[in-house]
C-alpha cells in the first residue's frame, strides 16, 4: 500500500458524517471548541490568509468555484475548499485551481498526525478541514474560498473570519441533523454570518429569507439579496453554456434602480438556477471591491468564463445525448427537471431514459415524484424508461427499494434493477436512438460512477486533466444475485 493511500485511510478511519446513514446523539454534542482547540495548537493557519466563506443547500460549489476562479484570474493565489469530492480527495483542497498533490497530503498529514493524534472525538471532517486551513497557510495563499460541509452554525470551516459570507439556495436536505423546517435549516446556514461582515443571500422562500434577515440584523451585518440589491436576466443559453446580464440596483424612492450594469457575462453551465449562483459569487466580488480588493471587470469575466464544476448538469455525449447531475433533494430535483424541461420538451419522438442511484437517507420518494411526473404548467417529459442502481456508496439505497418506488409512483413505466453503472448504461444505450436523452442523477456518488464508467468507454470524452483520471473511489462490486426487474 502507498503512502498515499495510508493517509487516505487514516483520514477515513475517524468518524464520517459524509457516510452515516443517521447522525443520532452525535449531533447533540457537534460544537466548534474542538477545531478552535486543534487550529490554535497548529498555530491558527486559517488567521493566515483572507476568505470568502459559503454556506447554503444547493449551489454552494458552482458558486464556490466561481469566485475562486476570479479571484485567480485577478492575480491572486488561491485555495478551494468543498465537499464532497467526485473522484479523488485532492478535489477537496486546490491551490491555484490545481488538486493538492498527494506528496502535500502524505507530508502534511505526516506533520500534523501527532496532534490529530492528540485531540480525543475528532472526525473525518476536522481532519480535512485542518488540512486545508494548514495548506493554504503554508503556501501562501492570499485568498480563499470556503465551503461549509454540513449546515453552517457548528460546522468545522466556521472558525474563520471572512470578508465576505454567502449563503447560496435553502431547500430540505440533512433534516436529521440541521432540522425539519425550512426555518431551522436557515437557522444553522445563517450560522455562518459574523458581526459586522457583509452578507450575500440567493433567493429564499419566505420562511428562509425572514431568519436570515434576522440573524443580519442582529449581528449588523448588511445584507444584499439576490433577486433585490441584485437582478439577474438570462440572454442566451445552450447545452455547453450561456450569457447572462446582471444589474446592481439602488432604491430611488419606493422604485428599485439599476446602478451598475455587466452584459454579455459568459458561464459554461447550464441551467437557470446557475444564473442565481453567479449572481451570488459576483455580489460577493463586488463586497470584496468594496473593501478595496482589485478585481476588473476584465478578470470578472474572464475567471466566469473559465470556470468548470463537473457533475452539475454536465453533458457526457450528444446522440444520444448523456447527462449527468448530482440532483439530490427536492429542490435540485426541480431544477434539474426545469433545464431538461428547456433543452428537450415534448416533441414527438424523442424520449428519455433515466438512471437513478441514491442514497438512502434522501427524501427518494419526493425526489421521484418531481422527476417521473409530468406537469400541467412546463414542457417537461417524464421518462420512458427507469434504470434503478446503487449509488456506489455506503449510505446507498437497495435498488430493489428504487424500483419500488418507481413502480408505485409511475406504474405504467418500465424500470430495470442493476447493481452497476455499467449495467445501467448497457441498459439505456441499448433502447436509446441517436436522438434520445439519458439522464443519470440521484446522487453526487452515482454521477461519479457514471463519469468513471463512460470515460473508461470514451476517455477523449474528457479533458487530459479532468479529475476522472485521478479516480480513487472505483465502484461497489457487483453482486452475485444481480436482479432484473420490468415493470410494467
Amino acid at each position: 500500500m502507498g503512502r498515499y493511500q495510508e493517509a487516505l485511510e487514516y483520514i477515513y478511519s475517524f468518524v464520517s458524517h459524509e457516510k452515516h446513514v443517521r447522525y443520532g446523539a452525535e449531533a447533540a454534542i457537534l460544537s466548534l471548541g474542538r477545531m478552535e482547540d486543534l487550529l490554535a495548537r497548529l498555530g491558527r493557519p486559517q488567521d493566515r490568509f483572507r476568505c470568502v466563506h459559503i454556506a447554503g443547500t444547493k449551489g454552494k460549489g458552482s458558486t464556490s468555484a466561481m469566485i475562486e476562479s476570479v479571484l485567480r484570474a485577478a492575480g491572486y493565489r488561491t485555495g478551494l475548499y468543498t465537499s464532497p469530492h467526485l473522484h479523488t480527495f485532492r478535489e477537496r483542497i486546490r491551490l491555484n485551481g490545481a488538486l493538492m498533490t498527494k506528496r502535500d497530503v502524505v507530508s502534511l498529514l505526516d506533520d500534523l498526525r501527532p496532534v490529530f493524534d492528540a485531540t480525543p472525538g475528532i472526525n473525518t471532517f476536522e481532519i480535512m478541514t485542518a488540512l486545508a486551513f494548514s495548506f493554504f497557510a503554508r503556501q501562501g495563499v492570499e485568498w480563499a474560498v470556503i465551503e461549509t460541509g454540513l449546515g453552517g452554525r457548528l460546522d468545522p470551516t466556521n472558525v474563520v473570519m471572512p470578508a465576505v459570507s454567502g449563503i447560496t439556495s435553502i431547500s430540505f436536505d440533512h433534516m436529521e441533523l440541521l432540522g425539519p423546517t425550512l426555518a431551522l435549516i436557515a437557522g444553522e446556514k445563517a450560522g455562518i454570518i459574523k458581526p459586522g461582515v457583509p452578507a450575500v443571500s440567493a433567493p429564499q422562500a419566505a420562511e428562509a429569507l425572514a431568519v436570515i434577515e434576522q440573524a443580519c440584523a442582529e449581528r449588523g451585518a448588511r445584507l444584499a439579496l439576490v433577486g433585490r440589491d441584485w437582478t439577474v436576466v438570462g440572454q442566451s443559453a445552450s447545452l455547453s453554456g450561456q450569457t447572462l446580464t446582471l444589474c446592481r440596483n439602488h432604491r430611488v424612492g419606493d422604485m428599485l434602480a439599476c446602478e451598475a450594469r455587466l452584459a454579455d457575462l459568459y458561464i459554461g453551465l447550464t441551467g437557470e438556477h446557475q444564473l442565481e449562483n453567479t449572481a451570488v459569487a459576483v455580489a460577493m466580488l463586488s463586497e470584496l471591491r468594496g473593501q478595496g480588493v482589485v478585481l476588473s471587470d476584465e478578470a470578472l469575466r474572464q475567471g466566469l468564463a473559465n470556470v468548470r464544476w463537473p457533475g452539475r448538469f454536465e453533458v457526457l455525449a450528444r446522440q444520444p445525448c448523456l447527462i449527468a447531475d448530482c440532483a439530490h433533494n427536492d429542490g435540485s430535483a426541480w431544477r434539474l427537471r426545469s433545464t431538461l424541461a428547456r433543452f428537450f420538451p415534448r416533441p414527438e419522438g424523442r424520449r428519455t431514459a433515466m438512471v437513478f442511484g441514491a442514497s438512502a437517507d434522501k427524501d427518494i420518494a419526493t425526489i421521484l415524484r418531481i422527476l417521473l411526473t409530468a406537469g400541467s404548467v412546463d414542457a417537461y417529459t417524464p421518462p420512458a424508461r427507469v434504470v434503478v442502481t446503487c449509488s456506489g456508496h455506503p449510505r446507498q439505497a437497495d435498488p430493489v427499494h428504487l424500483a419500488a418506488l418507481v413502480r408505485e409512483i409511475a406504474p405504467d413505466c418500465p424500470v430495470a434493477v442493476t447493481y452497476s453503472l455499467d449495467a445501467a448504461l448497457d441498459d439505456v444505450l441499448a433502447w436509446a436512438a441517436a436522438d434520445d436523452v439519458i439522464c443519470v442523477t440521484g446522487s453526487v456518488f452515482v454521477v461519479a460512477q457514471a463519469r468513471r464508467a463512460w470515460a473508461a468507454r470514451h476517455p477523449d470524452a474528457f479533458p487530459p486533466d479532468d479529475w476522472v483520471f485521478q479516480d480513487e473511489t472505483p465502484g461497489q462490486p457487483v453482486p452475485d444475485d444481480v436482479v432484473v426487474v420490468e415493470a410494467p
